[in-house]
């Protein structure tokens, strides 16, 4: 480039800067300690908990859907789409350079004005290395780069945030079925007793021995044990169907591997308050989309500014084909065009008024998703202790009212009370024996709840089951293209 173009934009070149506030990450109130600790917490985020219910079954479920989920293949097709974008902006900083060659037949239409009828024809020939860079003084493009940047790793956090999702709600749906398999069994069991015991009941009638409305008391228990098994053989059907969108498959059967007794409860995982800022993707995703957002702001003030740019381009006309490349043919051009804007009827003040308002919803989505946070660990942490203790207290209920139930019918069988009495022991068995396992489901999702609220390095273990792997920000150079 000549030596004069160089002298006059080189206070340009030398001075750039940058346009907009830079990033600093807003003070958060955190809290010191949660609101319950339990002395048995270990230090197991980084672990992959639902290995910690000893099921190979449900280790495998989990595993295909890491591979097959159609949610998880939608986000990871997303990272790829803004890691074109961010390769795309980011050229933006390099010069682009282009060939083009261009064989063309014309006729000169300025023979037929000076008498020749049928004009002149000829051929014409060019060939051209033509390279253009804009000169980023104002550090528009280097914002919009930062931008892009930011879009990019929140779009890998939110890729995280599925995988966090799916493997909580794989392992949540394979407890709620052996739950509604246990209560399936229940039911069941409850049914073949009370219809073993209403045909004695039948027999008995049969020979005067009991009256129509011990009869009737009796049926009547008995249909009410039939009654509830179809709504949960229903429930059973849909939650198979549920887990298998999940896996990835169609709609069909789940296999089983520990019933819901079997299950070994996890451990509850410790942490501190202030570790959730750097172990949550959607912690992590919403300050990505508030550095983006500030981003935007500094590209929104350098459009105020001139804009510069470096162009030319350097090749060969000829009539002939044959002398395109000699050196009388040669033909170059450069430049240094300048925009400047003048008058926009408010486009530039519109744009940057957008771009500070974005910024201020993801600075206050990013606060919020950090209360959230603290609100779902302290929910996750009661939850789960206050379920221990509804499991113990149930628990002694069956215990006492299995105990209950064998007296009742004792005293019945000697005629010292009612069957109004059995069918009172009976029921209240049958119900809390459902509300005991449905107990143990409620205090497994509790633990399960607080491993996803807690986040940690157990997302990335599971990430690498995934059939996706991604390069990080730094690592995509741009394309020489």
């Amino acid at each position: 480039m000549h030596k004069h173009l160089m002298i006059m934009l080189a206070p340009f070149l030398l001075g750039g800067c940058m346009m907009g506030p830079d990033y600093v990450r807003p003070h958060s109130e955190t809290p010191i300690a949660w609101r319950i600790s339990d002395r048995d917490a270990k230090d197991l985020a980084n672990t992959v908990w639902w290995e910690q219910f000893n099921d190979p079954v449900l280790n495998e479920l989990v595993a295909t859907a890491l591979r097959e989920n159609k949610d998880l293949l939608i986000a990871a097709a997303r990272v790829e789409e803004f890691a074109g974008n961010y390769g795309f902006v980011r050229s933006g900083l390099f010069p682009q350079i282009g060939a083009g060659y261009e064989p063309s037949r014309q006729r000169d239409l300025s023979a037929v004005v000076i008498g020749n009828s049928s004009g002149s024809i000829y051929n014409s020939y060019s060939a051209t290395l033509n390279a253009s860079w804009e000169i980023d003084i104002w550090g528009r493009i280097r914002r919009q780069t930062e931008s892009a940047r930011a879009q990019l790793l929140a779009s890998e956090e939110g890729r995280r945030g599925v995988i966090l999702s799916l493997v909580g709600s794989v392992s949540g749906a394979y407890i709620n079925l052996r739950d509604l398999d246990r209560q399936l069994e229940i039911a069941q069991s409850t049914a073949k007793s009370r219809g073993e015991s209403h045909e004695i009941f039948k027999l008995r009638f049969s020979g005067g021995v009991i009256s129509l409305l011990e009869l009737s008391q009796n049926r009547s228990q008995y249909e009410e044990a039939l009654a509830s098994i179809p709504p949960i053989e229903k429930a059973i059907a849909q939650q198979e169907n549920g887990l298998s969108v999940l896996l990835g498959r169609n709609p069909g059967p789940i296999i089983r591997g520990k019933n819901i007794d079997q299950l070994t409860l996890p451990a509850v995982p410790s942490g501190l308050p202030s570790e959730l800022l750097e172990r949550r993707p959607d912690i992590r995703r919403a300050e990505q989309n508030l550095i983006a957002a500030n981003a935007q702001i500094g590209a929104a003030k350098a459009a105020y500014f001139p804009s510069i740019s470096l162009t030319g381009f350097l090749g060969s006309s000829s009539t002939s084909l044959n002398n395109l490349f000699e050196s009388q043919s040669k033909v170059w051009k450069y430049g240094a065009p300048i925009t400047v804007p003048i008058f926009t009827a408010g486009a530039l003040s519109g744009q940057l008024q957008a771009a500070e308002a974005s910024q201020q919803q993801a600075l206050f989505a990013y606060q919020k998703a950090i209360q959230e946070a603290f609100r779902e660990v302290n929910d996750s942490l009661i939850n789960q202790d206050r379920t221990r203790e509804q499991l113990k207290a149930q628990k002694r209920q069956v215990d006492s009212l299995q105990q209950y139930a064998s007296t009742a019918r004792l005293r019945y069988e000697n005629g010292y009370t009612s069957y109004i009495e059995v069918l009172d022991a009976e029921r209240a068995l049958f119900n809390a024996q459902l509300q005991y396992t449905q107990t143990q489901q409620v205090q497994m999702q509790a633990m399960i709840n607080l491993y996803l609220a807690m986040g940690g390095g157990w997302v990335n273990a599971a990430e690498k089951m995934t059939n996706v792997s991604l390069n990080q920000p730094g690592d995509r150079a741009p394309e020489a293209r």
